[in-house]
Order: structure tokens, then sequence, then C-alpha cells
């Protein structure tokens, strides 16, 4: 696994209960397999648990990184147990699955609705005719079209759903107990005993109780989903706007250093520290230089992904996949929306930025190492 891949998935997995939905994208993947039994054996079964086993290995490992706990003083154990019953009142038994349900139940069903047989994409891709042509066609018509390819795709979708649901629930249940053990330690660092006997006085009363059965879920529901969605483009905008500023700060700094500008001294010094013949440098440096002179650089990363698409359509020959064959509306949606993605990707990772400098500046910290 990549290092890049690493630190997204371990940022991802350090963001738990909201990515609990892992749960849910493995429970789908192995209700798909287990629809067609010919397309997976007992050794694809192996060697994909033993590759999912050593990617989460260096996942948690990672993550050990990021957030050692080991320099950590001892917890007094008469806090702590005042802390478990806070978390045990915080998160009881089917929390994990509320949120879930909150989040991805809305979401699950627009996805199987777009992936419907019978909607309009679908069909699109399955007949190679353009989806505003389909569009005007009377919805009898569209699932008497579906059904001619898939008589049975109602069945399989419920089918899907019926395995699939368990499944989850028995994933969300296993991890809520560590998610108690983990928030027990950090409440007891974070609160007072004090402090704690008194949210745990509050969560005993009616209220209190209310609270903690609600709190969690009400962080997917669709009030708060919507509102935050609708937040990131003004954000994303304000990054844009202020794109000339950061990039004026950005050009106060000395560039980085290619192979190209060491001299030949430090080109041995290099081949020196890293054990290898200066030939094997001076071999990277000229292929490196000849594949700059080859290829223009760009900012738009649309352009990317529609090269990435070409040469998947080339390689698997499927014309649904070539940009060309789509209409102007359907191109147009997925460019949209493949911009917006990276701004806010791209938007995420400044303000995530900003804020460690500012946490550094009201902590003091002139080591970023601190």
């Amino acid at each position: 696994m990549s290092t890049l891949k690493s630190f997204l998935l371990a940022s991802a997995v350090a963001l738990t209960p909201l990515t609990a939905a892992a749960a849910q994208d493995a429970a789908t993947e192995t209700a798909a397999a287990a629809a067609d039994p010919a397309a997976i054996s007992d050794a694809d079964v192996t060697e994909a648990k033993a590759k999912m086993q050593k990617e989460m290995d260096e996942v948690i490992a990672l993550i050990e990184q990021m957030f050692g706990t080991d320099d950590l003083p001892p917890i007094e154990p008469a806090r702590l147990a005042l802390a478990e019953q806070t978390t045990a009142a915080l998160v009881p038994s089917g929390s994990l699955e509320a949120l879930m349900d909150n989040l991805y139940g809305k979401m699950f069903k627009t996805i199987m609705d777009q992936a419907d047989g019978a909607s309009d994409l679908m069909l699109s891709i399955k007949t190679g005719v353009d989806s505003d042509k389909i569009a005007e066609l009377d919805k009898d018509t569209k699932t008497a079209i579906a059904d001619l390819f898939d008589p049975h795709r109602k069945e399989r979708e419920e089918q899907i759903t019926r395995v699939v649901k368990p499944l989850i629930s028995e994933a969300l249940a296993d991890l809520e107990p560590p998610m108690r053990a983990g928030m027990a330690k950090a409440y007891a660092r974070k609160f007072s005993a004090e402090q704690l006997g008194e949210l745990n006085a509050f969560f005993a009363t009616p209220t209190g109780r209310a609270y903690t059965q609600e709190w969690m879920a009400a962080q997917a529901d669709p009030e708060v989903v919507l509102a935050m969605a609708k937040a990131i483009p003004p954000m994303v905008l304000k990054f844009i706007d202020r794109a000339p500023e950061i990039s004026k700060d950005f050009e106060d700094l000395p560039k980085e250093r290619a192979l190209a500008d060491l001299s030949d001294a430090e080109m041995k010094t290099l081949a020196k520290m890293m054990k290898v013949d200066v030939k094997t440098l001076e071999d990277n440096r000229a292929m490196w230089n000849e594949t700059a002179l080859d290829d223009e650089p760009s900012d738009d990363w649309s352009d990317g992904d529609a090269a990435d698409v070409d040469d998947a359509t080339e390689a698997s020959g499927d014309p649904a996949w070539n940009r060309d064959n789509w209409s102007d509306a359907d191109r147009q949606r997925v460019e949209e929306l493949e911009t917006a993605a990276a701004n806010a990707s791209a938007a995420a990772y400044e303000a995530e930025d900003a804020a460690i400098a500012a946490a550094r500046e009201r902590l003091g910290q002139t080591d970023p190492s601190e």
C-alpha cells in the first residue's frame, strides 16, 4: 500500500464513528460476491483477507504514530470508572446503527434508485442511447426495457438489502465496546471526577437519557448533513478568492531543488548517502528531464480524470465510458462534480493546515514537532 493511500485511509479510520460506514461498504461487497458464487473461490477469499489484513496493519501502525498514547500519564482507576459510566450512557447499544441509518439509509436508497435498471443513467449505459432521449420515454416503457435486461432486478435489490443489513448491524455492534473504552479514557483525562459525576447525574434524568439516545444519530440528521453540504461551496469560493494571496506567500519561499539543481560534488555526496552509484542518479535525472519536456503541467484535475477514463475505455472497449458518447448535460454534470470534489478536497487540506497553524500560535509552540 502506498504511503499516501495509507495516510488517507488512516485519517479516515481516525474519524470513527462516521467511518463505521466502511462496515457497510465491506458488507455490500461481500453480498455482491455471494450473489455470484462462481466469481470467488476459497483461494480468492484467503488472498483477499491476507491482503486486507496487511493493509489494515499498515493503517493501524500509521494511526499509532499519529495518535500515540505511550507518553500519557496513567489514569486514576476511580476516575476511569466514572468515565466508563459516562460513555456507557453516551454510546448505548445500537448508537452506531442509528447513526448509519440516518446517514446511509437515505444515501443508500438514493444510490440504489440511481443504479436501478430502469433509471435513465443505467438504461443509457446498457443501450448506448443518449440519456436525453431515454428521459423522453414514459415510466412503463423504461420498466419494460429494464425488465428485458433483468426481470429479477427488484428481487435482487431486496435480497442485497436483506443480506447486508444484518451484517452491518453486527459489525457496528462490534465497534461499540472498543469505542466506549477509548472514549472512557479520553473523558477521564479531559474531565475531573466532579465533572464526570455531574454528567452522570444529568444522564440519569429523563432529559439526559433522551439526549444520550439521540446525540450521535443527530450528527447525521438530514438537517445537519444538508447544512454542512451547503456550507462547502462558500468555503471553496473563499479559498479561490484568496488564491492570489496564498500563491504570493508561496512564491516568497525558495523553490525546492531537484536532481538537475545539484552540483557534481552534491551528486557524489547524495550517492554516497543513499549507497548507490552516481550514474544511477544521473540516469534518473536524465529520464526526469526528458519527461518534463514531454509533459505539460496541468492543474485541471478533471482533464486527468477524463484521460484516465479514456484509457479505461480503450482497455475495456466499452463505448459507454467514452465521454464523447455522453450527452452535453451528462458530461457537464460529471465534470462540475469532479471540479467541486477536487476543490473541496484541496480546501479541506488547506483549512486543516490553517487550523493547525492557529492552534500552534495559540499554544505558543515554535517547533512543529512539539
